[in-house]
């Protein structure tokens, strides 16, 4: 199906401007894109792109696509959702960047689920190149096309999930790899320290350059095969959260927020420390596209 003109998205509306919200908004605002975002407070943001603007209501002509940014709780979705197609009908596209919730919920509730669609971008939305679209049952095939060229014209490559499932797929590969480095601290045989050191040096530029499937393919899937079988019925495989990360929780040691978490952050800029860790991120992402 070729795009015509009237397929393509032009017009951007964000609610929410949250470390995500402001993310997606300077990569639709760098990209051309007439951007808005729909804030309690627009005198509160200091920082908008030039070519963004800010607004306190719905806009009266209706943008071609809104993606919701809104703190992680399905009723405020939903509601928001409701207000959305309230005002302005069929005429955009919905998307929901939400990690968590489940989208089909989302989707029951709407009039014209089939303009509905996930778009899950990670953190930080402006310099990651990837985001996961994910389809419920009513997406059309049109939704999907319009909303991945729009993303592209971002820059950002969509990995299209055909369904919903909790956590979409990176935050699951993601838990499921954390999950087993938990049981390893809780269990006493390595520290913090060395799996992070690890994952930095070893799994992290090896990923980089073969991905994770394609690697195997390149050793040899009769090695990897036979690992397989000796490994696999090892793993951790509870079912419940790993008390590891609980325990934190609980007790209100969350980190670099609180200056305390699986590291000791007191004392230390964090801001800089984030700074540092993006233009190291950047120049890492202007390497692997070069090198393409």
């Amino acid at each position: 199906m070729e795009q015509t003109d009237k397929d393509a998205i032009k017009s951007v509306l964000i609610v929410g401007y949250g470390s995500m919200g402001r993310g997606i908004v300077l990569s639709f605002s760098a990209a051309g894109f007439d951007t808005t975002v729909l804030t309690r407070d627009p005198t509160r943001i200091t920082d908008l792109p030039q070519r963004a603007s800010a607004l306190q209501q719905l806009p009266e002509k209706p943008p071609d696509l809104i993606i919701e940014a809104v703190p992680e709780t399905m009723e405020l979705k939903k509601s928001l959702l409701e207000r959305l197609e309230l005002a302005y009908g069929d005429i955009p596209i919905l998307a929901s960047n939400t990690s968590s919730l489940p989208l089909n919920q989302m989707a029951d509730h709407l009039k014209y689920p089939e303009r509905f669609i996930g778009v899950h971008y990670m953190h930080p939305a402006e310099a990651l190149p990837m985001v996961e679209v994910i389809r419920v049952s009513q997406t059309t095939t049109r939704t999907l096309q319009r909303v991945t060229r729009a993303l592209k014209k971002t820059g950002k490559d969509s990995i299209v999930l055909n369904r919903p499932i909790v956590g979409f797929m990176i935050n699951r590969l993601q838990h499921a790899l954390l999950h087993e480095a938990y049981h390893l601290i809780e269990e006493g045989i390595v520290d913090v320290e060395a799996i992070d050191k690890f994952a930095k040096w070893m799994l992290g530029p090896r990923m980089c350059v073969t991905g994770l499937i394609e690697q195997k393919d390149v050793s040899g899937l009769d090695t990897h095969a036979l690992a397989q079988r000796g490994i696999v019925p090892h793993l951790h495989r509870s079912g419940e959260p790993s008390r590891v990360v609980q325990d934190r929780y609980e007790r209100g040691d969350l980190g670099a927020k609180t200056g305390l978490g699986f590291y000791d952050w007191s004392g230390r800029d964090i801001e800089a420390y984030k700074a540092r860790a993006e233009h190291k991120l950047q120049q890492l992402i202007h390497l692997l596209k070069n090198d393409e």
